[in-house]
């Protein structure tokens, strides 16, 4: 089985697809992020669905792949006895229809080349119904029907779906692969090279706007392409990764469906797209935001549904075999109901940002929203959560939740002071005073040095990074500096940051992981905060290495198989990778709630964008 870093994504801004350097697409849900895999194998075998394109008899990768300039089209080619051949997948940007491209193209001499395409809807468990037609295929079971159109001759043999032909140098034979409704006609048909063409124009004029600067311009572009890959282009949702249980350690258990989209990365979210100079992805985001999170404050949830659904039942899948025999395979997600309060500071402080990204006088309408969720947050911040991590183990009152309640006092507080909105601002300004004292006097441990994951614990956390970055105590304060040696020294696995131990059990899962890659992020930025540049900029561009060939991370790394883990590519790997990236770039640290410093049109555009857009006012 393929390793997972050697998987490239291709996706139309709906959906996405992942496709192996072996030229095998074994991963793809129709027609949105969260629908039922059609092509399955990632989790299980061929069997489970997939569509296989490379030159005959090979049993190897790829000579080379890229994506083609600054997009989301992907290029494999194949050197082999006779000559060379490139395949070009891709997914264009959705309008009324779903299509998957893939062009033949000949380089050199003659390939003989062989299509496999196995459909299997509902997770590999649905045989379609196949018929032939004027251009290729349809394939029909229950509510989805699938259309293979290609002008080289097809054959059917066990309920799979076989090509062979031969492709000569200037020659380029097309694959497009539609999706419909079984009960709406058949979709139009398309021309892929005009297909091609449209894409190709869109990402790059996508990314065209982005103004990024310095010797880190690449990765961060390429995480601005991922992210924009994993955005679901309807209602402006992100989803964590464009996958289910991929494991975070090899054979165990700890599989997670991370199809939906968790309020926690807003703050991130925002900051990197604003500061890249994305306003109108910003909007879209904080309008989806707003949306999911609008109702009774106590029933916030930590992860919502691509359209804002907030039910999101856990289930295991017991057919298929999981990625090398990790199992269950997951659909869904439990932690969806858990208390979390860290989620309400996270929340307040993404809105907090995108109002001092805001030109002077723009009118915060999401106010009233804001003070219903510090409301609740006055009577729960002192009660024990599931914190950051999602813990399935029992509640704790874990520090990282405590200054994230500070922040969401501390940003209201500053809504009220800088820009004017009414609040309780003497209130709201002594309960964050209230706060901090009480995360000084019972999450930090003086023997250790340091901060520590819950209050009486002396367990470390990662989390415990994020102090200086939202402002709870000053990057150089003598207990930032203390806690970032002390998870150096205790809580690293080949110089890379672990969440927390998992030997420890509180988390009530068994099994292990690998190093969590948004952590070694973090540790970046509190490094270059503490003024350790140097460290910081060594272990950011260690961290680059751990990209695969193509420039995507999943979730995890494991320093002793030297492979990605867990789901992928995964938005919190890429998220810090372009914030730490344009620190570095600015020579300091910055606060979460404060807007980086961009190229001075990019601010103007930008400012000019918020001003008019009623999604950001």
């Amino acid at each position: 089985m393929a390793r997972i870093e050697d998987y490239a994504l291709i996706g139309d801004l709906h959906t996405a697809a992942l496709v192996g350097r072996n030229g095998s697409i074994d991963w793809m849900c129709l027609p949105r992020f969260d629908s039922p895999a059609c092509f399955a194998a990632l989790l299980d075998s061929p069997e489970a669905g997939r569509w296989l394109l490379a030159p005959k008899g090979a049993q190897g990768n790829c000579t080379r792949r890229r994506y083609r300039e600054d997009t989301l089209i992907l290029e494999s080619e194949w050197e082999v006895d006779g000559g060379a051949v490139r395949v070009t997948d891709f997914m264009p940007v959705r309008d009324d229809a779903v299509d998957l491209v893939r062009i033949v193209e000949g380089l050199a001499g003659e390939v003989t080349m062989e299509m496999e395409l196995v459909l299997r809807f509902d997770y590999g468990t649905v045989v379609p119904w196949v018929r032939r037609s004027k251009h290729g295929i349809s394939a029909v079971a229950g509510p989805d029907s699938a259309y293979l159109t290609t002008p080289v001759p097809l054959q059917g043999r066990d309920k799979r779906t076989f090509s062979e032909f031969t492709v000569r140098a200037g020659e380029r034979i097309p694959f497009v692969l539609g999706w419909a409704p079984s009960h709406e006609r058949e979709p139009r048909q398309i021309d892929a090279r005009r297909a091609f063409e449209t894409t190709q124009s869109f990402w790059i004029d996508w990314v065209a706007r982005s103004e990024m600067q310095g010797k880190y311009k690449e990765p961060i572009e390429r995480s601005l392409i991922t992210l924009k890959a994993l955005t679901y282009a309807p209602t402006g949702g992100i989803v964590a990764a464009a996958t289910t249980s991929l494991p975070e350690q090899i054979g165990g258990p700890r599989n997670w469906d991370y199809r939906y989209c968790w309020l926690r990365d807003a703050t991130l979210t925002l900051q990197s797209l604003l500061a890249a100079g994305y306003t109108e992805e910003a909007a879209a985001w904080r309008e989806w935001l707003l949306r999911a999170i609008a109702g009774d404050p106590a029933k916030l949830q930590i992860v919502y549904g691509l359209d804002g659904a907030r039910r999101l039942p856990e289930a295991e899948i017991p057919w298929l075999s999981g990625y090398e025999g990790s199992t269950p395979v997951r659909l869904g997600n439990a932690a969806a109901p858990q208390l979390q309060l860290d989620v309400w500071g996270e929340v307040l402080d993404g809105l907090s940002l995108t109002r001092a990204y805001s030109p002077p006088g723009t009118v915060d309408n999401s106010w009233d929203i804001q003070v219903a969720l510090m409301e609740y947050l006055e009577g729960a911040w002192d009660q024990p959560d599931n914190g950051l991590w999602e813990v399935r183990g029992p509640r704790r009152h874990f520090t990282h939740s405590k200054v994230m309640a500070w922040v969401a006092a501390d940003r209201m507080v500053k809504g009220v002071k800088t820009s004017g909105l009414p609040g309780p601002v003497q209130r709201w300004a002594a309960l964050r005073g209230e706060i901090h004292a009480d995360v000084m006097s019972k999450g930090f441990n003086q023997k250790l040095n340091s901060f520590v994951q819950s209050y009486g614990s002396t367990e470390l956390d990662a989390s415990l990074l994020l102090i200086p970055r939202v402002g709870f105590l000053p990057h150089r304060d003598p207990h930032v500096v203390g806690t970032v040696d002390a998870i150096q020294k205790g809580l690293t696995d080949d110089g890379l940051v672990l969440r927390y131990n998992t030997a420890s059990g509180h988390d009530g899962l068994p099994g292990d992981e690998g190093v969590f890659l948004a952590c070694s992020f973090w540790m970046v930025d509190a490094l270059l905060g503490v003024g350790r540049t140097a460290e910081a900029t060594s272990l950011f561009e260690r961290l680059l290495t751990l990209r695969n060939d193509v420039g995507l991370l999943s979730e995890e790394w494991d320093p002793r198989s030297q492979r990605q883990l867990g789901n992928t590519p995964q938005a919190f790997s890429h998220f810090p990778l372009i914030h730490s990236a344009l620190q570095l770039h600015h020579g300091e640290a910055h606060h979460s709630d404060t807007p980086m410093h961009r190229h001075k049109r990019t601010q103007q555009e930008g400012a000019a964008t918020l001003r008019n857009d009623p999604r950001l006012r």
